[in-house]
């Protein structure tokens, strides 16, 4: 794949654990100079509820209405008056954490430990949030975590007027091609999703397979003879056993299927080597793979072809890089995707992608299911693709009387 290189396993063994430390990637960054003693004044949530249009499983009721797409914006106000805004985007049927956890995490653990720290220490802003809201299997909380470090890195960006690009000393792209999301309920569906899609300018297509193996097979069928040239990236969150994921492997190869993403539960290791050996697909982690030191111990143990990457699973942009660092190293793949992201996490993860001029199709489907924004200038699609926002920090400006419109306003006053 265009998204790796080839170094030998003994530079990677050295270099890997240096990095999920945080090591490799430190407090001050190439490519500029911190100004001293700009410190955290002030941190607020602000709990909101986007619309949607279509339908995608993981935002839907009982009875399969739309219940919105939950998300905390992050406003952090450095001394002096400058404003970095960041985003929490909690999935309750994804992960652990929901819109209320999120957001009290943020208000009442995560920000009075913060005040007055430097808004450059990036590095020590995460201890600081791993020590107030600890690890189990691995970070605690890394969803509403995710909402400071954007926040910080947008913080940063304005304080010297640089990209994050620049920040990190990276050259990147411009625009990111972007991966229509099929997720069908039955099959007699799937054309009317993919022609939504090549309407709007896609070319490339992911599509939500398991638990039923010959749905899928079919499912799969469809899209790649209506799209052949295509890449078809399929994701089984989890859905799958192993008997079924080693039974469908090999026959979504067949169809033309590119990657098999997350096929088994993340807690089943054993499982994991088993498909790699299988050989018959790549096979990429993405909900196991939450922190660096996560990542490391799976390539060490051979489990996966590559990593999904998406900010908001993994804490924030700062172990993002990391965790891209570590697969490249390792001479492995990774793919940019997303938790259906409202604007600003949208951004961050644009500038993310773009600093690491990433060439593949990117599963970041927020503007394909979100129906509103809180942007002055909305992100919007042209063509099948993004372009990644130009200013500094995220590069975006978020319009507070716009947010005030989807705010959960019961969530705004309680406290624990």
């Amino acid at each position: 794949m265009d998204n790796r290189i080839h170094p030998s396993r003994r530079d990677f063994l050295k270099t890997a654990a240096a990095a999920a430390a945080g090591v490799v990637l430190g407090r001050v960054e190439p490519g500029w100079a911190a100004p001293k003693g700009v410190k955290i004044d002030r941190i607020e949530a602000f709990p909101v509820a986007y619309p949607m249009v279509g339908r995608f499983k993981f935002f839907e009721g009982p009875d399969g209405s739309r219940t919105g797409r939950p998300a905390v914006l992050v406003k952090i106000t450095a001394e002096g008056g400058t404003v970095g805004w960041g985003q929490s985007v909690p999935v309750p049927k994804w992960s652990c954490e929901t819109l209320e956890s999120a957001t009290s995490t943020i208000r009442d653990y995560l920000a009075p430990e913060l005040i007055g720290k430097d808004v450059f220490d990036l590095v020590g802003a995460h201890r600081i949030m791993d020590r107030s809201i600890a690890p189990s299997f691995s970070t605690g909380a890394p969803i509403a975590k995710a909402g400071i470090d954007t926040a910080l890195h947008d913080l940063t960006g304005k304080l010297t007027d640089q990209t994050l690009a620049q920040r990190w000393g990276r050259q990147g792209v411009e625009t990111i091609t972007l991966s229509w999301t099929v997720n069908p309920r039955e099959l007699a569906e799937v054309d009317g999703l993919i022609d939504d899609g090549l309407k709007r300018g896609y070319r490339n297509f992911n599509v939500k397979v398991a638990p039923d193996p010959k749905f899928d097979l079919e499912l799969c069928r469809q899209v790649k003879k209506r799209v052949p040239e295509g890449f078809l990236w399929a994701d089984a969150n989890g859905g799958y056993d192993l008997a079924t994921a080693l039974y469908a492997a090999p026959r979504l190869a067949d169809i033309g299927v590119d990657v098999l993403e997350q096929p088994l539960p993340a807690n089943r290791l054993a499982g994991y080597r088993q498909l790699r050996h299988q050989g018959a697909l790549p096979i990429y982690m993405d909900e196991g793979v939450v922190s660096p030191a996560d990542l490391v111990e799976f390539i060490r143990l051979d489990l996966l072809s590559g990593v999904s990457m998406k900010p908001a699973r993994c804490g924030g942009l700062l172990p993002a890089r990391r965790e891209i660092e570590i697969a490249l190293d390792a001479g492995l793949g990774w793919l940019a995707s997303g938790l259906t992201d409202p604007d600003v996490s949208l951004a961050a993860s644009l500038a993310l992608y773009g600093a690491y001029a990433y060439k593949l199709p990117a599963a970041l489907n927020g503007p394909q299911f979100i129906d509103a924004s809180v942007l002055q200038t909305p992100l919007r699609p042209k063509d099948g693709k993004l372009s990644v926002p130009a200013g500094a920090g995220l590069g975006v400006a978020v319009d507070e009387k716009k947010m005030e419109s989807i705010l959960v306003k019961e969530l705004m006053t309680k406290k624990r």
